[in-house]
């Protein structure tokens, strides 16, 4: 079920997300990848109707821990008090699997909820930045993946497990754009591996 608040279907988040990826995230990731930045973005929705609060991607080059999502709250709290909406009335959508830090931003940042796209194994086999399952065995003593998906903070929502529940038709239609998506994103990250020894991140 999607999130409380939320009266939107399945496949009209699903739509909408991918629309943000396509519309909204590919051009600044493009432009943060050209910097020297990793592939990641968020981006943070209004559950009443979907529309768009904001779209960020990483800046890594600025600040270690201005993550894809970490970043996008950053820009969130540049806004006036008055116009920034609840983080209980938003959705908030990674388009990778968050890592650690960026999971417990979602946390201390109020959001009882979060979609993503591409997950950690993705990170780390078709994008190879795999610090995200290593840092959860290496520091948390969990095996990689292993981190509670649904919490009394929040709940999480993988695009891939939610196609599975759509109709064949809307399963092809969204496996097409993800396939593209999937391409689109790892052109990038081939611009982003080539450079990132020019950079001092310090997880490249």
């Amino acid at each position: 079920m999607p999130p409380p608040g939320v009266t939107a279907s399945n496949s009209q988040i699903i739509n909408r997300l991918l629309e943000v990826m396509e519309i909204d995230l590919l051009p600044k990731t493009l432009e943060g990848v050209k910097q020297g930045n990793k592939v990641f973005g968020g981006a943070i929705l209004l559950k009443k109707d979907l529309s768009l609060v904001l779209a960020g991607t990483n800046n890594e080059t600025a600040n270690p821990l201005y993550h894809g999502e970490v970043h996008t709250m950053e820009q969130l709290y540049r806004m006036p008090s008055t116009e920034r909406p609840d983080p209980k009335d938003c959705i908030f959508f990674a388009t990778h699997e968050p890592c650690t830090l960026c999971l417990s931003a979602i946390t201390w940042g109020g959001y009882d909820n979060f979609y993503y796209l591409f997950s950690h194994e993705d990170s780390r086999d078709s994008f190879n930045i795999g610090h995200d399952l290593k840092i959860l065995k290496e520091v948390f003593k969990h095996e990689p993946g292993g981190y509670a998906r649904e919490n009394s903070y929040w709940k999480s929502y993988r695009i891939a497990n939610l196609i599975q529940a759509c109709s064949a038709e809307e399963q092809n239609a969204f496996n097409d754009r993800i396939k593209a998506l999937s391409i689109a994103y790892a052109d990038m990250s081939n611009i982003y591996q080539t450079n990132k020894d020019k950079s001092d991140i310090p997880l490249k």
